[in-house]
Formats: C-alpha cells, structure tokens, sequence
C-alpha cells in the first residue's frame, strides 16, 4: 500500500489514563497507513509515573508499527527507548539529543512560524521541522500564526519533513495539505470526539 503523500501525527491528550490505551487502539486501527506517528505529551509527572503511564501506549505504536515519540523529555525518551523526542524550544538542542539517543532516533523540533528556526535545526540535524499554530488551538495556546506558503516554501528547498499542528480539523486541513505538509500533527480534533470517526474524517479530507 502506498503512503499517502501528507500522514497523520496523532498527539496524546494530557490525560493518558483510563480508556486512553483503547481509544488509541482504535484510533491506529482506523488510521492504518495514515496515521504513523503518535506523541506521548504528558505534563507535571515524574519519570516513574510517566513511563507507566507510557508502556501500554508504546505497545500499541509497536505493534501497530507506529512511531512513539516523547514530548519535551530527552532523559524519558531514553528510558522508554522510544523513537524518537519532540524539542520545544527551550528544551536543548537536536545535537545533544542525537549524542543522548543515538543515531537511530527521530528528532523533531518545534519552530513555530520562522524560517530561520527551522533552517537552525535542520542544521543541527534535526529530522523534522514543526510549524504551527495554524490555526486556534484547543490543546495549546500559541500567539504563532504561520500561513500555509511557509510549508510550500520549506517543501520546496529541503528534504527534512515538515509537520503542520495547531487547531487543525478535518474540515481545514485542506491548504495544509495541498502547501505541502509532510504531516498533520492533531490531537483535539481526534480525541475531543469518536477517535474512530475522526480518522476516518481526516482521511477522507487528506485524500488518503
């Protein structure tokens, strides 16, 4: 089966407990071949309760082939030998994480609405760039408003994946789409509603 040209990059809610391990099943299940990447992003717990709260988590992603990859957290990341780590800003840079996670590790880094973030951490070897948010977000508040031309124009000149995240519906997602975005990173848009219908939304929507 061919890989649609644009993926889905599933973020977790904050809350990972309860049923979450289920939704998330079911989420994959509908999106296999679309969705291939999934964000664990937990906040104020510590690494024990975190990792936890991760293992059924990261078993579904394994079986499910589906990249795990730790929000923020370069030492959880480690601990979990996830896929890879997702940097904010003030969370250090590319380089360190590669020397902490080996070579193997997918690092992803977030550069808001600026050329010239992203340009600095594909130089340090970052293996994706994350721009956003497009659009009102219900998971985070971001006073960064990028238009679409930004992924034409990082599509156009590098190599290095760009994901597109922030307010993103299956009902707006279409320039995203079409200006190039590698991936579209949603995580209230899945979760807020039927997970399974959701997908199944953004399918339809992304031309997969």
């Amino acid at each position: 089966m061919n890989e649609p040209a644009c993926q889905l990059y599933l973020i977790s809610p904050l809350d990972v407990s309860g049923d979450f391990a289920q939704r998330l099943d079911r989420a994959l299940a509908a999106g296999e071949g679309l969705a291939t990447a999934f964000q664990f992003r937990v906040k104020g717990l510590d690494q024990h309760e975190a990792a936890r709260l991760a293992a059924p988590l990261q078993d579904i992603c394994a079986a499910r082939d589906v990249a795990f990859i730790v929000n923020d957290d370069v030492a959880l990341a480690k601990r979990l030998k996830a896929d890879g780590v997702h940097l904010g800003q003030g969370d250090g840079s590319p380089k360190e994480a590669r020397e902490i996670l080996g070579r193997e590790a997918q690092i992803g880094v977030t550069c808001h609405a600026s050329r010239h973030l992203a340009m600095e951490a594909g130089d340090a070897g970052a293996d994706y760039v994350a721009f956003g948010a497009f659009f009102p977000s219900e998971t985070k508040a971001s006073e960064h408003r990028p238009e679409p031309d930004l992924l034409e124009w990082w599509s156009g000149l590098f190599e290095i994946p760009c994901v597109a995240i922030g307010g993103i519906t299956p009902a707006n997602c279409g320039p995203l789409v079409a200006a190039g975005a590698d991936f579209l990173a949603v995580s209230h848009a899945v979760w807020g509603g039927d997970e399974v219908e959701a997908v199944a939304a953004f399918r339809a929507a992304m031309g997969g």
